[in-house]
């Protein structure tokens, strides 16, 4: 088993096309990984901390996020509302008949529906910023408010979607397709090595339901993932 591995991967790694997409692949993960750690401003980092810290839950939903929440970065939000957004079209083709019309028709109704995922990305993106906004500022973390500092959280949030979207494009354009899935990916592998211990600290604080709960959500962001690379 691991020398048909082994030899699968020689074999792929032989060609130089194949090391061309692997690099540019490598490269926009690692933009991705290096822009998702610059932090938002207006926002008190001791208390966002303390937060994460108090509620094991939220830890575990931060490494689904790569990280992005517990260090609040201008790209917070990753691809949360990308993949909210394709389930909502993928959902809409069942009852709509000119979207299910539109996803028979091969491959440019494909780019079709990806092009609406794409433009419906933006309102969701904006209005989980002001969810964002909300939150922080009931949990006394933002160390400015006004209608100054909501929109420039919201303007912030979006902008990182809308460039952690381009960079998937960019990685589906010339290097592996399905550049979104890998992506999420690339995020959640960030975070295995402090994952175990955070799922042993949810199992002491006794709050399993909520655990379940919770990885039952991830589970179905997971598959949509899955779902997309089959695409």
């Amino acid at each position: 088993m691991l020398t048909a591995i082994a030899h699968f991967f020689s074999k792929a790694l032989s060609s130089p096309e194949t090391r061309k997409k692997i690099l540019i692949t490598a490269l926009i993960i690692l933009v991705f990984r290096a822009v998702a750690h610059i932090p938002a401003s207006g926002i008190d980092r001791a208390s966002l901390q303390a937060l994460f810290l108090g509620s094991p839950l939220l830890s575990l939903l931060d490494v689904f996020s790569g990280g992005t929440l517990a260090n609040f970065s201008i790209m917070a939000l990753g691809l949360n509302p990308y993949i909210n957004a394709s389930i909502i079209l993928q959902l809409l083709t069942y009852v709509v008949p000119s979207l299910e019309e539109l996803q028979k028709e091969g491959e440019y109704g494909q780019e079709k529906i990806n092009q609406y995922t794409r433009f419906l990305t933006i309102p969701l993106a904006a209005f989980q910023g002001f969810a964002m906004y909300s939150l922080l500022r009931s949990q006394g973390i933002l160390t400015t408010m006004g209608p100054l500092a909501l929109v420039s959280l919201i303007l912030t949030m979006t902008a990182g979607t809308v460039f952690s979207v381009w960079l998937g494009e960019l990685i589906s354009e010339y290097g592996f397709s399905n550049g979104i899935s890998i992506l999420i990916f690339a995020g959640i592998i960030a975070r295995l090595p402090i994952t175990l211990g955070q799922t042993v600290s949810v199992i002491q604080s006794q709050d399993i339901l909520k655990m379940i709960v919770f990885v039952r959500q991830d589970s179905i962001k997971l598959r949509q993932a899955v779902w997309q690379l089959r695409r």
